[in-house]
Order: structure tokens, then sequence, then C-alpha cells
């Protein structure tokens, strides 16, 4: 254990407190990431990027502490990067399917909380290239941040120059309150700041509060508006036992897909009137149906849900670390055979989502979580995880070649964690012109998850096949390409 002055601990955020308190040994708090590069990575070249790019950001210094019932960042004066970065070799023939049993060993594995918690393995030697294998605890960013992060450290250029030095970057988080909500959410910011001003009087002037009956009541009403969609949301009824969630185990197995051409996915959306986002999701629901059916599962109209993350960040803060994002609940038919069906019922499933608040609130909800005890953080996360089967994460990623350490990235992949009871994450990723689909599980509930990989692109295919079966000869206006997709939802013998 190391010992550090009090100014060496700065408070770390209420939401990103909430993550930190999440672990369990079902479900460690870590997103895990894959990058191949082109050629073999230098690793003195590796550790000089990320000291000089990534230990500029000081959060990458620092372990998360509790403190007499509260959290915070504190420097760790004996940091040594070699302790951070790592070099080790895949056994046999070195193919996909070893590269993902490593990863999977990984995000398997919790990082050690006595040093900062985030760690890379470099593969020297993966099929002629090379291959990182990154970890970070989720307090440290959520997705949007950490990517954004990451490509501090890449150029675009292979021969681009070091820096001569470090220098400082902001770490700090988003204030919990401010622009961002007010420009994204508006008709919800004043609600959100409520809810924040909220949660510091529960704690720190509860009894003021109570005292002035006024003030109570005002706060009661507020109260009452913020927390009316989070209500409806534990109000739901627990998700279906399907073979997708269950009793977890402690191992987790990660598998990613080829990835498909972004700008074919973007003709078939907009040939059927959805987004990039539906179709995607439209064709993972797919994936999943067919697993279960290939197993002989009755889904006749089941549906599950997936939490999905709504990123709150807005652009100039992007680079900043810790947690701004939201959740909403997603019901996926699962239990509908026609695809064109599913997409539709995907697309306007997410257009409501889009006009709810239901993402502000469930940050807030997260912040005020941050600020009760352990124990009854864990109680709420587990009645809402009942509601799900699965986390599910589009991150748009940059649309041109980078280069890491001199070296092309040629694929890259991620997965966020899961919490409470549930066992599955889905991630998509586009980087370069393409996107591509991965799938983390729990190995006692689904302990071959390249059977679920393997369908994704078949999914896909069956709307490709659907809009060319279509004289789509000239553009439509969005009323009439709704039209059609009912036109073919009803004739469809897919």
């Amino acid at each position: 254990m190391f010992s550090f002055g009090r100014s060496n601990r700065t408070p770390m955020s209420r939401v990103d407190t909430a993550w930190l308190r999440m672990e369990s040994p079902t479900n460690l708090m870590m997103i895990t990431g894959v990058m191949v590069l082109q050629g073999r990575v230098d690793y003195e070249h590796l550790k000089l990027i990320f000291d000089r790019r990534l230990l500029a950001y000081e959060r990458f210094l620092q372990r998360p502490v509790e403190v007499n019932g509260n959290s915070y960042w504190q420097t760790d004066r004996q940091f040594d990067i070699e302790s951070h970065i790592c070099r080790t070799a895949l056994p046999g023939k070195a193919d996909k399917l070893e590269l993902e049993a490593l990863a999977s060993r990984l995000a398997s594995t919790r990082l050690d909380p006595a040093r900062p918690m985030w760690h890379v393995h470099l593969v020297e030697d993966y099929q002629g290239d090379s291959a990182l294998i990154l970890r970070m605890h989720h307090c440290y960013a959520d997705g949007i941040a950490m990517i954004q992060v990451l490509l501090t450290l890449t150029d675009t250029a292979p021969d681009a120059p070091l820096p001569a030095a470090r220098r400082p970057r902001r770490s700090h988080l988003l204030k919990d309150q401010g622009g961002v909500l007010d420009r994204l959410y508006r008709p919800a910011s004043r609600r959100l700041e409520t809810l924040f001003h909220l949660g510091g009087r529960i704690k720190d002037e509860a009894l003021h509060v109570l005292q002035d009956p006024g003030r109570g009541h005002a706060y009661l009403r507020d109260v009452q508006e913020v927390f009316g969609e989070l209500g409806e949301a534990l109000l739901l009824p627990n998700d279906p036992k399907t073979r997708f969630k269950g009793r977890l185990g402690n191992r987790k197995r990660v598998a990613w897909c080829d990835p498909i051409p972004l700008d074919e996915v973007k003709t078939v959306a907009r040939a059927l009137g959805a987004t990039v986002n539906d179709i995607l999701l439209a064709s993972v629901t797919g994936a999943l149906s067919a697993y279960l059916l290939e197993h002989g599962d009755v889904i006749d109209d089941v549906e599950i849900r997936a939490t999905v993350p709504v990123n709150l960040r807005p652009l100039e803060h992007a680079r900043d670390l810790g947690n701004h994002f939201g959740l909403v609940f997603l019901s996926l038919p699962i239990g509908c055979s026609n695809p064109l069906e599913r997409l539709a019922l995907i697309k306007h499933r997410m257009l409501a989502l889009k006009a709810s608040k239901q993402a502000v609130m469930t940050f807030g909800a997260l912040a005020v979580l941050g600020l009760v005890p352990s124990p009854a953080q864990r109680k709420a996360l587990d009645l809402l995880s009942e509601k799900a089967t699965a986390v599910m994460t589009n991150v748009p990623g940059p649309q041109l070649p980078l280069y890491l350490a001199g070296r092309r990235i040629l694929e890259q992949m991620f997965w966020v964690p899961q919490t409470g009871s549930v066992g599955m994450g889905v991630s998509i990723l586009s980087y370069d012109g393409r996107v591509q689909f991965g799938l983390i599980t729990d190995t006692r509930l689904v302990p071959d998850p390249n059977r679920v990989i393997d369908r994704f692109a078949g999914e896909f295919e069956k709307f490709v096949l659907a809009t060319l079966m279509e004289p789509w000869d000239q553009p439509y206006p969005p009323a009439e390409v709704e039209r059609r997709l009912q036109l073919m939802l009803r004739r469809s013998g897919l």
C-alpha cells in the first residue's frame, strides 16, 4: 500500500465514483480494446509514445482510492511505465483465435488497484504484424473519451515526429451541470441540475430541507419530475430468462468479425429510410436471434432489452476524461423472424428514445448513486440490471488511416463492461471507412460468442438483398421510402 499526503489527492466525480464501485467478481469494470498494427512495433518506441502522450494526462499517473467513504484520485509516486506496458507472445500459430483467447483472459483479469488502473500488452508477432490489448478501468473514462484519448497517441502519417517532452493536457472532468446539457437536452437540463443539487443536499443539508417546508415542497416536486422516467424503467418487467441471461461466472470470452464497408451500410440505410445505427442494431438482433434458434430455443414474440449508452459530451470536451453519458433501454425483437419488420421496429423505438429524457435522467441517477453507500448502490444497480440482457455500444471512429508508433492501425475493437446480472456486451466501431461488430459474453451463459459473430454479415446481407430487389431508380422523399418499406414488409418472404 502506498502512503501519500493529502495534497496528492483530488476528489473523484460522483458519476465516476459510481462506476468505481460497480466492480464485482462476475463483472469487472474494465474497457478492453484490441488493435492490430501493420508490421512489427518497436517496444521502446511504443513506451516513448505512451510516456509523452498518454502520461501528459495526469490522470493516468493516478489511481483511485477510497477514504472514509469518499473517492479520490491519488498520484502514484512510484509510477513505472514498464509495469503498465509489457511484451507478450501468442502460442502456436498465433492466429485470430489465439488473439481472441488472450484478450478474453485479460478481460477476465482484474487490474491492479495498487497502481493506476490501465495496462497494455504488446503482442510482437501476430501473423507477421503486431497487436495491442489495452485495458482501462471504466472510472477513468467512458468509451467516447477513451477513443478520443487513444487518438492522441496516433498520427496521420507513419513518420510523424514525437513531441520533445510531455505537454500537460486537461484531464479534469466535465462539470456535472452546464453547457453540454443546455445544448443537447435543453428541456431536461434544469431538472438535471436540480438532481445534482439535490444529491449534494441529501448528503450535506438534508436536515435543512426537512426544516424548511416551502423549500422541501419545491424539492419534492422536482424530485418527482426527475425520477418519473427512471421510475418507469424500474417498473419495467424483468427481462426473460433466455440463455443470454442467468447466473454469471467469472470468465469472459470476446470475439469480433471481419469489417464491412461503411459506405455499403450507409447506402442500404438510405434506401430503407433508416440510420446506419438502425441497420447495425437490426443486424445484431438478427444474429442473436439466429444463435438462439440454432440451439433449439423457442423465441416466438420474445423481446430482450439492451442498455444503450448515449453520449452527453459536447465535441469541444471530447478529450476530457471521466464518464459523461446516460443510458436508455432498447427492446430488441429477437422473436421477430422478418428482418425488415425487425428493422422497422428498431427504427421507431430509437426515434422514441431520442425524444425521451431517459439518458439525462440515468446520468443524474448515477451521480446520486455515487453519493450513497456501496451496498445501497449495488442494490439499485442490481434492480436495474434485471431489466436488461445486454449492453450495446456504437462508437464512431476516425474515417482515415491512423498510425501508432509508426505502424498503421489495420483494425481496432473494444468492449465495455457490463453491470449487475448483465452478461453480454455488444460493440460496434467504425474506422477508416469500415465498421466492425464485437461481442463479449460470460462463458457460463455463452461459451462460443464466435457463433453469434459469424452470423452478423449474413444478417446484414439480408438488408442488402432486400434493397437490391426494389426498383430504386430514383431518389424518394422520406414519406415514400417509409411507404415502400411497409410494402416490402408485407410481401417479403425473407
